[in-house]
């Protein structure tokens, strides 16, 4: 009996151990089977599927385009109504990129399994086919992020420069935002320069879709350094100068960007129209019909309406006993009246030509206790510095992006994050001992 027993037990470890080997020799098998997409676009294998690229042309329809793909009107209806809430089809714009991807069925031949419809260079929004119903999924092209640093001197404008040196066009705006109130991008001077460390956002590996963050900056302007350091201080990512102060001031440099000078403060004046000599207390700011004004520093509206020669015009109080001016505005912001209260870079008109005006420009005034003062010469105090409790943060943050800028630093000595900075502990010099 127990010879049977040691007999039976035997061949259940045998069974066991076979069992186990095939186990293990499926898997081996599966994992070998499985294999990443080679080609995938919009999270499809497109291995898979004949591709089918268009653009959606002027006044064309969703309905119309999947038509002539084969899907039928009670498809299509079904689809309109499972993409209601998602991405409704009539929001498709002429110009956007889709694609098709055309399966094989046995019954019908070619037939469409997945659409997709590029919302943006990046955005997505894809409609799979399945028998009888229809799934809607918002997706992103997934993106590379390349971090970058670049130095240019300016010859004419900072738009210039960055089309000479062949530099993401964004870079020029997220420059001006970041010194929008410490350098006067009006009076660049031939020779200024920058450099400027960046993350460029590129997907398929080589189309660029925008900046993505700036970590840092060195603006050399008519003979002064200006630095912009990124940190957070009570959650919000500010840019600050080298020794902490905050590079936003009390008012910007200027209500518009992307636009020249034509006529300066002066108590002596031409004036184009009348041909009279007279005061001109404000700063003209040429620029095409239509372009965004901003306030310059929160406060409140205090006039809106026809200002005589002036044209349409706004006044606004602010802190301090300042008030600016904006005259011949084409049209003023929605929701601007007497009494609005608006924050510094708030829309508030547009630019125009009207009232006593021989081109669309804006001219922009400011009054310090009720007199005129130059708009290009205003005193400004900057904000709220960087606070004692930040101030190691901050200065470990600032060394580490100034040595970037100024030349070649490990990878691992580059700031890459600003959420949480720990500062490494200092490594004391050991003694070595007389004995």
């Amino acid at each position: 009996m127990k010879t049977l027993n040691r007999a039976l037990l035997a061949l259940l470890l045998l069974l066991a151990t076979a069992c186990s080997s095939t186990q293990t020799a499926s898997d081996d098998s599966t994992e070998q089977e499985v294999e990443t997409p080679k080609n995938l676009m919009f999270g499809i294998d497109a291995e898979q599927y004949e591709i089918r690229c268009g653009e959606i042309g002027d006044g064309a329809t969703m309905g119309e385009i999947l038509s002539g793909f084969g899907l039928s009107a009670v498809e299509v209806d079904r689809l309109d109504r499972a993409a209601a809430e998602v991405f409704p089809l009539r929001n498709i714009r002429a110009g956007h990129h889709y694609t098709a991807f055309m399966g094989r069925d046995s019954v019908q031949g070619k037939r469409l399994c997945h659409f997709a419809y590029q919302r943006n260079p990046i955005d997505y929004v894809r409609f799979d086919f399945m028998d009888d119903s229809v799934g809607v999924m918002l997706g992103e092209k997934p993106c590379k992020v390349t971090r970058t640093k670049k130095s240019a001197v300016i010859t004419s404008s900072l738009w210039g420069a960055i089309m000479e040196q062949n530099l993401p066009y964004g870079l020029a705006a997220e420059l001006e935002d970041i010194y929008q109130w410490t350098v006067d991008f009006f009076g660049i001077q031939d020779g200024d320069s920058f450099t400027v460390i960046y993350d460029e956002k590129f997907i398929d590996d080589t189309v660029s879709v925008g900046i993505s963050r700036v970590w840092g900056a060195q603006f050399n302007h008519g003979g002064r350094e200006y630095y912009a350091i990124p940190y957070k201080q009570d959650g919000k990512l500010k840019y600050w100068e080298a020794d902490g102060a905050s590079l936003r001031k009390m008012m910007l440099k200027a209500p518009l960007k992307y636009t020249r000078i034509s006529s300066k403060f002066t108590y002596a004046r031409r004036h184009p129209i009348t041909k009279r000599v007279r005061p001109h207390t404000g700063v003209d700011y040429a620029a095409p019909m239509g372009t965004p004004v901003h306030s310059v520093a929160d406060g409140v509206v205090v006039f809106k309406g026809w200002g005589g020669g002036g044209g349409n015009t706004l006044k606004i109080k602010h802190a301090g006993g300042f008030r600016t001016g904006y005259l011949h505005l084409s049209r003023y912001a929605k929701g601007i009246h007497k009494g609005s209260h608006v924050v510094q870079g708030q829309l508030i008109g547009y630019v125009g030509s009207t009232g006593m005006s021989t081109g669309p420009h804006l001219d922009y005034r400011i009054w310090k206790n009720g007199k005129p003062i130059n708009p290009l010469n205003v005193p400004q105090d900057p904000a709220e510095p960087i606070s004692k409790e930040h101030r190691e943060r901050f200065e470990y943050v600032r060394d580490h992006i100034i040595a970037e800028l100024h030349g070649e630093v490990a990878e691992a000595d580059k700031i890459k994050q600003l959420d949480s900075i720990v500062i490494p502990a200092k490594v004391e010099p050991q003694v070595e001992s007389e004995n």
